[in-house]
């Protein structure tokens, strides 16, 4: 085995958009790969196609099969480094780059170790006018390369793992979608006769916004104390401790109108807009940001869950935020839109029903949640040795 660096094995080939007013530049048989196409590990098509008139006028070059592809411009590089083997010849536009391999180097193995390096690239990504990272930092890299014909044999053996994490990964989300389908078989066709205003607990405060402005600033979050939820404790849909953020018991008693109950429902309204989650039974003292609404039902009425599944899935709710909102609910939610919203009110007995079903697809999604963990600690282990030279 030899050291070498990036740059020794590869050459780099950039990319480009041809003309949009010329027609004909579109449409071909050549895959115009773009930040938006780098969902995959292998590459064999694209959104959008050039024809070979295209390519001969514009920055975008043919890159030949057995390329790397790398996204270097792009939002996504905040948390991820998009990599992909090409198996056949395409072009990329200017926010990406290509590795082509010189021979000394297998595409297989090379698309393996740059998606290793992910956590050192991302280490150097700056924000100017959209996020970016040097690529010469990339090519500069030492790298370990044993023969060809192990590099081969490196590539399949992680290929392997990698297609096991794969198939947990459809597992897990097709035990998430489960979730959708037993409310939309259960609810799907009860019409939508309240609104969440009618649902709500009688106290004037169920339904509410956390601090605004100078209420709660930054530099007053402290390392221990009174927890302050946010965006991240409901991006995905259910309810996760993430960053913690806490406050005094000294401010929280300025903000305490703003307290989070067990079994209160949070949308987020600012920033990654739309999540919905039910905050646990055994929530301590918390209360929330401005970037999420918290909704306190009448208990003797709605589940709390059963609210977070209209909201995720009623056709009528969602109709409700798509007109208010413009079509997209990415636009902006705020407090009217949340309470006018119409949701059914299926009898106690049914949504009672509903959630215990629901509790045992929880069951399961915390297993494959485990297992998934598991497999990508064994993934990153196998990884590591492979290119330390001891698999």
């Amino acid at each position: 085995m030899r050291t070498v660096t990036l740059r020794d094995v590869v050459s780099v080939v950039g990319g480009g958009t041809p003309r949009k007013s010329v027609g004909d530049y579109y449409g071909g048989h050549i895959p115009w790969v773009t930040p938006k196409d780098m969902k995959r590990s292998l590459i064999e098509s694209s959104e959008i196609t050039l024809t070979p008139k295209g390519v001969t006028n514009s920055p975008a070059k043919l890159i030949p099969a057995g390329s790397v592809l790398l996204v270097v411009r792009s939002g996504v590089l905040k948390h991820t480094l998009p990599v992909a083997l090409t198996t056949k010849p395409v072009t990329v536009n200017q926010d990406m780059k290509a590795l082509v391999p010189n021979g000394a180097v297998y595409g297989g193995y090379l698309a393996r170790l740059v998606k290793a390096l992910q956590p050192k690239v991302l280490s150097w990504v700056r924000a100017t006018t959209a996020d970016n990272f040097p690529i010469d930092n990339l090519l500069d890299l030492e790298i370990c390369l044993p023969p060809l014909d192990e590099q081969r044999r490196i590539a399949a053996i992680l290929d392997q793992a990698d297609a096991i994490r794969t198939k947990r990964r459809n597992v897990f989300a097709e035990i998430d979608a489960l979730e959708e389908s037993i409310f939309r078989d259960m609810f799907g066709d009860v019409v939508a006769g309240s609104t969440v205003e009618d649902v709500a607990a009688a106290d004037r405060s169920s339904i509410r916004t956390g601090p605004f402005g100078s209420q709660l600033l930054h530099g007053e979050f402290v390392d221990d104390g009174i927890a302050v939820l946010g965006l991240d404790n409901v991006v995905n849909n259910q309810f996760r401790w993430a960053e913690r953020r806490y406050i005094t018991p000294k401010k929280y008693a300025q903000l305490a109108r703003y307290t989070v109950h067990a079994g209160d429902v949070l949308i987020s309204i600012m920033g990654t807009v739309g999540r919905c989650a039910v905050v646990p039974e055994d929530i301590p003292t918390a209360i929330n940001t401005k970037h999420l609404c918290a909704i306190t039902v009448d208990r003797q009425r709605l589940e709390p869950l059963f609210l977070r599944a209209a909201f995720l899935w009623h056709p009528e709710s969602r109709a409700h935020l798509r007109r208010q909102t413009k079509g997209s609910i990415m636009d902006g939610l705020n407090m009217g839109i949340i309470k006018s919203m119409p949701i059914p009110v299926p009898d106690m007995d049914q949504q009672k029903k509903f959630v215990t079903r629901i509790a045992a697809v929880t069951g399961r999604q915390i297993a494959a949640r485990q297992l998934l963990v598991e497999h990508d600690e064994l993934f990153a282990s196998l990884q590591s040795r492979a290119f330390r030279g001891e698999l």
